[in-house]
């Protein structure tokens, strides 16, 4: 190829799997990537929003990702999507929902309801916490049980897929789209030596070679660095907001701490009082005691002196 082509740009994303001329090539994508969960494999599909290339010249905002629905009617949703942003997870729940729920016409029960599947490529780690670059999730329980087995959600890290050696078509396909911009069509690997492979290559080639592909390509990349550049500024902006809220918060919680020390102070100094003020009562009290004792004393003094007088004197 005279350009590298990046796979993982949403027009040849689409092109790989939403071409009705690479329909083959989306036949072996779902069955690799869904295979060990499907009641059966996947061997006949309509695309139901297919390539076209003029999109992503006259429409900066079309749609990249890829519907399908195989002959058994189960759907099929594949996207790349190269920036993070926090509402993430929410929308990835909100496509599958909205593409299961859009199976129902006027009319129709419940029972024709039928297994949707929702694939994702990300560029950007999304679970930071977790090593793992596979995660599927399903309407399972706690301990496991399944609810309904219609289909589920299916996210791939490709940052932390490091396979060095390719043992499943999942891994040639996640190796082929994190690899992909530096591979040379004239001297593949031997991981991409299968007949998918080298008609994936066939396609990043076409973007590559023909002038108005080529500008495509060009005019995505340009448009998702604008993206990536504006969702940097985003979070730019949300971290400041944060870090001042959170200096706000601080600067209260300390003048807060401030106020309860003060208040802490006073009513030590109001209990240092108090037990003075005590300390005097009792004092006063002892002196009082004492007071009436000797006054006591000296009545009964009075008292014996006048009994021992004698009568006459």
């Amino acid at each position: 190829m005279d350009h590298p082509i990046d796979p993982k740009t949403d027009c040849v994303f689409k092109a790989l799997l939403g071409a009705e001329d690479n329909r083959d090539l989306l036949i072996h994508f779902l069955n690799a990537i869904l295979g060990a969960d499907l009641p059966s494999p996947v061997t006949q599909v309509d695309i139901l929003n297919p390539y076209n290339e003029r999109e992503f010249v006259t429409d900066k905002l079309s749609i990249v990702d890829v519907k399908a629905r195989d002959d058994h009617a189960r759907l099929y949703q594949a996207e790349i999507q190269l920036v993070n942003h926090r509402d993430l997870p929410a929308r990835i729940l909100y496509t599958w929902a909205d593409l299961y729920s859009q199976q129902l016409q006027s009319g129709q029960d419940d029972d024709a309801l039928q297994p949707t599947y929702s694939i994702w490529l990300l560029g950007e780690d999304l679970l930071r916490g977790d090593p793992c670059y596979a995660h599927r999730y399903r309407l399972r329980d706690e301990r496991d049980r399944c609810l309904l087995d219609h289909g589920g959600i299916y996210l791939f890290e490709l940052n932390k897929f490091a396979a060095e050696q390719v043992e499943t078509e999942e891994q040639r396909w996640l190796k082929f789209f994190k690899d992909g911009e530096h591979l040379n069509a004239d001297h593949l690997p031997d991981w991409m030596q299968t007949p998918e492979m080298r008609q994936a290559m066939t396609t990043l080639k076409a973007f590559s070679d023909k002038e108005r592909a080529y500008h495509v390509y060009q005019a995505r990349q340009d448009f998702l660095r604008q993206q990536r550049s504006i969702q940097r500024e985003l979070d730019d902006e949300r971290a400041a907001r944060a870090a001042e809220r959170q200096a706000k918060e601080a600067a209260l919680q300390a003048q807060q701490d401030a106020l309860q020390a003060q208040q802490d102070a006073l009513q030590g100094q109001q209990a240092a009082l108090q037990a003075q003020q005590a300390a005097l009562q009792a004092r006063e009290a002892e002196r009082q005691a004492k007071e009436a004792a000797l006054a006591e004393i000296e009545r009964l003094k009075a008292l014996l002196h006048d009994r021992d007088r004698p009568a006459d004197a």
